[in-house]
């Protein structure tokens, strides 16, 4: 689904011209209690006063991603152009800002090379990709690849995410555009290009996130949502398909790795009453469901995935998730009234 798509639908739904059936009762509460959320091997305390900022000096339109970089700060991205990236500390202090160039701002990538950290930005609005220091120096951008034939205008290129392999190239997911992923070497040449808009198996509906996965040491591969099928499509490093894995009712956007579990932000529940809701997902290395925090608990029927719901009040459309080195997760969200992050504490 394209954005404006998706922007359309979510209006459509809050003023109720499209209609679910409630699958679950939702409920608020009170920014001054304690709320655990999650459940089995991996809960949270929700922390929802982390990294509040003055809106004024410091403000932030949809905010897309988040990384750690390699001195343990936690960098976001935001599409808003006073300051596209704000770096914080992991108690939630502002350390520094930059950044008035990206009014597209989506995909947030760390890339590590000979000890120094950079990041790759994808821009959906300039049709570009930009790599810049961590300080925000750009190194070198890229536009949209007209030289294999599937491009005939910038516009219809709309990056959306990156992944870094470790022999420095990268893989760039064109989610809001023509759904193809492009293989490029670090110096930002055109390896290969595979997918497209589609609902085979190698074709992609809303290609929005991509990771690279080694916990298999031997046989790496990527991992890509195909946000608007509810699934998550594995393929090789040559671009050849894996396997597919459903996660029903979830709009899932990027897969994160973090030891052996991904995690997702989960935009919002497909069939949700409500247009703003949305939770996180983890799964195992084995693709199980184990932990859904502000959402129903995971459960299997004859080794199939049950829908899955949100139950609380918690999220509004989170987008992303970065996970700290204390285990900690951070919660960006898009399209939520200009929020900042959610932090949730691992218990």
């Amino acid at each position: 689904m394209s954005r404006r798509k998706f922007l359309k639908q979510s209006s459509c739904l809050a003023m109720g011209l499209l209609t679910y059936p409630m699958y679950s009762s939702a409920f608020s509460f009170s920014k001054t209690e304690d709320i655990i959320v999650g459940h089995n091997s991996h809960k949270y305390k929700v922390n929802l006063n982390w990294g509040q900022l003055n809106s004024l000096k410091t403000p932030v339109n949809d905010c897309h991603e988040m990384v750690q970089d390699s001195k343990g700060r936690i960098v976001l991205l935001t599409n808003h152009i006073k300051n596209n990236v704000i770096i914080y500390d992991k108690s939630g202090t502002l350390l520094e800002t930059w950044g008035t160039e990206y009014p597209g701002a989506h995909g947030l990538t760390l890339v590590k090379e000979n000890g120094t950290d950079f990041l790759l930005i994808t821009d959906y609005e300039r049709h570009q990709i930009i790599k810049t220091t961590i300080d925000g120096k750009v190194v070198f951008t890229l536009d949209f690849p007209s030289e294999t034939g599937k491009y005939s205008t910038k516009e219809e290129f709309k990056p959306t995410e990156t992944t870094v392999v470790e022999n420095g190239d990268f893989y760039v997911a064109d989610g809001y555009g023509k759904q193809h992923i492009l293989h490029y070497n670090h110096k930002g040449e055109l390896l290969n290009i595979f997918g497209g808009q589609g609902t085979g198996n190698r074709q992609f509906l809303n290609a929005h996130g991509i990771c690279y996965d080694d916990r298999d040491k031997q046989n790496p591969s990527l991992l890509i949502s195909a946000r608007e099928l509810n699934q998550l499509k594995r393929f090789s490093l040559k671009g050849e398909f894996l396997e597919t894995i459903n996660v029903p009712g979830a709009l899932i956007c990027r897969p994160v790795i973090h030891k052996k579990d991904i995690y997702f932000a989960v935009l919002r529940s497909k069939n949700s009453l409500r247009s703003n809701s949305g939770f996180i997902l983890i799964m195992n290395e084995n693709n199980e469901v184990i932990s859904c925090p502000g959402a129903t608990a995971p459960s299997y029927k004859n080794d199939n995935l049950e829908e899955l719901y949100q139950t609380i009040r918690l999220f509004q459309h989170p987008h992303d998730v970065c996970i700290d080195d204390d285990e900690n997760m951070y919660v960006a969200q898009w399209n939520s009234g200009q929020t900042y992050p959610i932090k949730l504490m691992r218990v």
